[in-house]
């Protein structure tokens, strides 16, 4: 089963970035999505970029991720 997530572009070299989620870093492909800014947040999955998120709707997302976390 893979996972999508949330994470904030910190970086952009090319179609590369470096994105960040709770302090670890990743390198991913952001060549199928166009216009993303150093600051956004994307949906990540297989290392892709799949998908522009709002800021709120990211972090909503990411505290939903803590609280199962918790659960565990």
């Amino acid at each position: 089963m893979c996972l999508a997530v949330p994470m904030k572009i910190q970086e952009i070299h090319g179609d590369k970035g470096l994105v960040e989620i709770g302090g670890v870093k990743r390198e991913v492909s952001l060549q199928m999505m166009k216009d993303l800014q150093v600051g956004d947040y994307i949906i990540v999955h297989a290392g892709f970029a799949i998908q522009k998120l709002d800021e709120e709707e990211a972090l909503e997302t990411l505290d939903l991720f803590r609280q199962m976390e918790e659960l565990d």
